[in-house]
């Protein structure tokens, strides 16, 4: 099996439990040949994911407290659900765009392993408060991203890892500190683990998604607004977690237009919520 083949395989298992075994496997094998030309089409409907969670609109996700069993549940069923997307879209990544350095499908096939990892840990947590992945309903804003951006490997590159989930940047030790005050240091401890591999993801898609633009002799900030309008990135919310978007690679004209205020409906790089249904179910 190639590496680009396997990750496509693993994106069609719908068991998360056979989704995480086979990005291991893939990860455990560094040696498995890679093909970067190759076009693959998919035999069947991406992603593969169990009939549960029940996909709803982000409005229709309640709101939830952590200070309760049941809502401390529903919160890290959130955040379990956001890391098994990002698991799709990281084999997503590897798969779908034909073309690119070796190091880019080994970059994503990275992020795919630590992203299992970190629904693994948040399963498991869920267990302890009673509860599975797919007990709780969840919406689908970060794999419709990567729908849109399907065509587009620099629009993915902008658009889902330094977009959607940099907001996890932001959004993080907000949440943290409302756990530790519901006393869940287990939840914390784990929210560490994925804070510190998220600075890691993010840095890789800022490495893609500038290689793209200096390739092709494009303005990387002009780029980006561009980019964001044309696919209906969510606009800015503040707010930022300035040190954590640095450590992921944006640059320092990047983090000020993230704090200048705009015109209304302008996007900035870094701008949208891939932790909105967190946001509302810590409200």
């Amino acid at each position: 099996m190639e590496l680009r083949s396997g990750a496509l395989k693993a994106l069609a298992l719908a068991d998360p439990a056979a989704k995480v075994a086979a990005v291991r496997a893939l990860q455990a094998a560094p040696d498995v040949p890679l093909d970067t030309r190759a076009a693959l089409q998919p035999i069947t409907p991406l992603p593969g994911r169990p009939p549960r969670p029940r996909l709803v609109p982000a409005s229709a996700v309640p709101r939830r407290t952590p200070f309760t069993t049941e809502g401390r549940a529903a919160l890290l069923h959130a955040v379990a659900h956001i890391e098994f997307n990002a698991i799709n879209l990281a084999l997503d990544a590897v798969w779908r765009f034909a073309g690119m350095p070796e190091a880019y499908y080994r970059d994503w096939l990275r992020v795919a392993a630590e992203e299992a990892h970190h629904y693994t840990l948040l399963a498991g947590h869920l267990a302890t408060l009673g509860h599975a992945y797919g007990d709780f309903d969840a919406h689908d804003g970060l794999w419709a991203m990567t729908e849109r951006t399907a065509g587009d490997l620099r629009a993915r590159m902008a658009l889902v890892p330094r977009t959607l989930e940099a907001r996890g940047l932001d959004a993080t030790p907000p949440m943290q500190a409302r756990l530790a005050k519901a006393g869940d240091t287990r939840a914390v401890a784990i929210l560490d683990v994925i804070l510190r591999d998220e600075i890691g993801h993010v840095a890789i898609g800022n490495r893609w998604y500038r290689f793209l633009c200096e390739r092709d002799g494009l303005d990387p900030l002009a780029t980006y607004d561009q980019l964001a309008r044309t696919y209906g990135a969510p606009p800015l919310r503040g707010p930022f977690n300035v040190a954590a978007r640095l450590a992921a690679g944006f640059t320092q004209d990047e983090v000020d237009a993230l704090q200048r205020p705009s015109l209304a409906g302008a996007r900035r790089p870094g701008g949208g919520p891939r932790f909105s249904p967190l946001r509302r179910a810590s409200a």
